[in-house]
């Protein structure tokens, strides 16, 4: 699924091709799953003839903001995507919304229908956006808030507890792993039985893989699919934690996988010491 640094390339995506320009036609596959709790011939009547003014991304979300006091949510879900095509552009199977520009066109497409398109109109940003927890990078994510958060959670897992987005807003699982990697953590141990000097470096590690992430991930002029991702430093234990045989990039030992709070997750053992009992 993508997480904050997936969502913040595809909003720039289309933001860059379409921001200031005038919205011609609005297609749409009114029954698909994605509209589930929007109104698909509202959403239409509201986009066509207005300029896209703005964007952001939040956590795994994005944002448009057109003319007229319309705002488009879109959440990728498992398999969904932004793309950017041709004026005449002849949609797919699974391309559930497109934006019509007299340029190019905008499409989200999603084949499992995991993604969710979600449509506001008002002189300011919908409630549903504004209640998503505040940002890694931000002065609001805070120490004292996260030590706060982890002795509420302080018998589960501290990397189910890292997926949590009322706190963790955009951490997913890789992100989750990484940031345990580099805190030198391991993911079975019970949020709060961390001591005070490893809630602190677990906080900086989240904000330090949240700019990285974005750096290096957003960043970028092209994608490729997690795990496919070949210009993601070899220092990253992202590189590594899908390969066969995979070794921690510190320190040579073998990585292990395994099933932690539903997830498949990779820690390095010589790092992350197993919790006892």
């Amino acid at each position: 699924m993508p997480e904050l640094a997936e969502a913040e390339f595809f909003r720039k995506r289309w933001h860059q091709a379409a921001v200031g320009r005038r919205i011609r036609a609005v297609e749409l596959h009114p029954s698909a799953k994605v509209f589930r709790g929007a109104d698909p011939a509202a959403l239409r009547r509201a986009l066509r003839g207005q300029p896209l003014r703005d964007s952001q991304a939040r956590a795994k979300q994005m944002l448009f903001r057109f003319g007229g006091g319309a705002w488009l949510g879109v959440h990728l879900g498992m398999s969904g995507e932004l793309h950017v095509e041709p004026a005449g552009y002849s949609p797919a199977k699974h391309d559930h919304l497109v934006l019509r520009t007299a340029a190019r066109t905008l499409v989200f497409t999603d084949p499992r229908m995991f993604g969710r398109v979600q449509f506001h109109r008002g002189a300011t940003a919908p409630d549903w956006w504004t209640r998503i927890a505040p940002a890694l990078t931000s002065d609001a994510f805070s120490v004292a808030a996260v030590a706060a958060f982890l002795r509420r959670r302080g018998r589960a897992p501290i990397k189910a507890v890292l997926l949590m987005q009322e706190r963790f807003p955009g951490v997913g699982n890789w992100m989750a792993d990484e940031i345990l990697w580099r805190a030198g953590i391991h993911p079975r141990r019970l949020a709060g039985s961390l001591r005070p000097a490893e809630v602190a470096v677990l906080w900086r590690e989240c904000r330090r893989v949240a700019r990285m992430a974005l750096a290096t991930i957003a960043g970028r002029g092209d994608y490729l699919p997690p795990g496919l991702n070949a210009h993601i430093p070899a220092t990253w234990l992202f590189r590594h934690r899908w390969e066969d045989g995979g070794r921690c990039p510190r320190t040579g030992v073998a990585l292990i996988r395994e099933e932690i709070g539903g997830r498949t997750t990779c820690w390095s053992p010589a790092r992350q010491r197993r919790p006892r009992g």
